[in-house]
């Protein structure tokens, strides 16, 4: 990571997800906009992946989605750079690998195949109103897993990460 304006945020959750959870994506992605980090999720319309893209397009941010389709029509339009891989749920690999930084919101079975590549790819996560902290302890002493309660709390761990990795 030569240059703070390369990093890639990934930022998985929930398709369905609550309003609350949507209102902190959207807030999160403007966020890392501001910061002019890339913001990386599953590129669909909806839940966590629509807002945060929202977020981050309306303020200026470049957002890449990984697709688990052959095709374009689930798509959001906050995607400025859509990818489709045609690979399903093996498409989560991708958004781990390719983020340096992980933001996980509350999800069902796929946001947690992602929280768990996170974690074996030695990925810093970030648990964002996730009630699932308990389950990823070990984790949290190896410097890997951090929780976070706001968007503004999960930008601060990032930063806080990325000055120790540049010392």
């Amino acid at each position: 990571m030569s240059s703070v304006k390369n990093i890639i945020i990934g930022v998985m959750g929930g398709g369905d997800a609550l309003i609350e959870d949507r209102e902190t994506a959207y807030r999160l992605g403007k966020l890392i906009a501001v910061q002019g980090w890339i913001l990386l999720n599953g590129g669909r319309a909806c839940g966590i992946m629509e807002a945060s893209a929202k977020g981050a397009m309306e303020n200026g941010g470049v957002t890449v989605g990984i697709l688990p389709d052959a095709d374009s029509e689930q798509v959001s339009e906050y995607i400025s750079i859509p990818i489709l891989t045609g690979m399903g749920n093996a498409r989560n690999c991708i958004n781990i690998l390719t983020s340096h930084y992980i933001v996980a919101f509350p999800g069902g079975a796929g946001t947690l195949s992602e929280i768990a590549l996170a974690l074996k790819n030695k990925r810093p996560l970030i648990l964002l109103n996730s009630d699932s902290e308990g389950l990823f302890d070990k984790y949290a002493k190896k410097d890997l897993l951090f929780s976070a309660h706001t968007a503004d709390q999960a930008i601060e761990i990032i930063n806080n990460l990325i000055r120790k990795r540049q010392s």
